[in-house]
């Protein structure tokens, strides 16, 4: 898997928009009893998405996020009428109330945590370590264990995963932790840290597939994004990404597992149209993301 680098070059307009770090491990969500009423809806259905409305590149209340786009298609595709309900995610806020009539799917949701029923996953995908393409001392580092980034600066969102593979290396000691605050949301701790590895400040910096590839096309350097498949220890770095429905309902589920194999191809280009590092359940690189925005 050694080809599995991609680069990111600076975009024209490195202005960032607001964003959640984590929507794949922590998720505040509603589903309740509404629902698109037969597993193929006639023209006249609803399909109810539960969805953060400033959370990019996922979503937000404009529909410019791809768990939007894939909103769109899935609406599409079962002839339904797509409507949001509208909750902001925060780190580590779990499904909660399942009663409410919300929504019928949650887009972005961790295969195997469950907190609530998941469909089969649309894309696999991990962390990404990244660093600045012009720096040498870090050449091809592919992983955590190199001994390369020994002593080396690197910046990691406070109590995500990569957090305790720094540890187990032994690369805390010059390490930066990135608070993710509730009252400003998640985007200042990613957005801040990207600037930094642009800016030689940091020599490296950990972030979450989805937002690493489309916020560092969004830097002031070229970045090269490295995705963390070949960690041995430790906690997973790679996550099955699914959606979320109720349990209880199968025809409903079969009818997004059947959505998902059916237009698998389709996904994909959405994903990789914002840089999205695409993985299979291998954790080899599918759709890799693009170096030019």
């Amino acid at each position: 898997m050694s080809s599995q680098t991609v680069m990111a070059k600076p975009a024209r307009k490195p202005a960032l928009a607001r964003l959640v770090v984590g929507a794949c491990v922590g998720i505040a969500v509603v589903l309740g009893a509404a629902r698109v009423e037969s597993a193929e809806p006639a023209g006249g259905a609803v399909l109810r998405v539960c969805a953060d409305p400033d959370n990019m590149p996922f979503s937000n209340a404009k529909g410019e996020g791809f768990e939007n786009k894939l909103a769109e298609l899935i609406a599409q595709k079962l002839d339904a009428r797509l409507e949001y309900s509208w909750f902001a995610e925060a780190t580590g806020y779990v499904p909660n109330t399942m009663g409410s009539g919300a929504c019928d799917l949650v887009m972005g949701y961790a295969q195997g945590t469950g907190l609530i029923e998941d469909t089969n996953p649309y894309y696999y995908t991990s962390y990404l370590l990244i660093y600045r393409q012009d720096n040498a001392s870090l050449g091809e580092v592919e992983s955590l264990f190199d001994p390369r980034l020994k002593g080396k600066r690197i910046g990691f969102v406070a109590r995500t995963p990569p957090a305790s593979i720094l540890a187990m290396h032994g690369l805390v000691a010059k390490a930066k932790p990135f608070e993710i605050h509730s009252d400003e949301g998640a985007s200042t701790a990613a957005v801040t840290m990207i600037g930094e590895i642009a800016s030689g400040q940091l020599d490296a910096g950990i972030l979450w597939g989805p937002v690493g590839g489309y916020y560092a096309q969004r830097a002031a350097a070229t970045l090269k994004l490295v995705p963390l498949v070949k960690e041995t220890a430790g906690p997973r770095t790679i996550y099955g990404i699914t959606m979320g429905v109720r349990p209880s309902e199968p025809e409903w589920k079969h009818t997004i597992n059947k959505f998902i194999a059916a237009n698998q191809g389709e996904i994909n280009l959405i994903l990789q149209s914002y840089n999205v590092p695409v993985l299979d359940d291998k954790g080899n690189l599918i759709a890799a993301a693009s170096a030019e925005r």
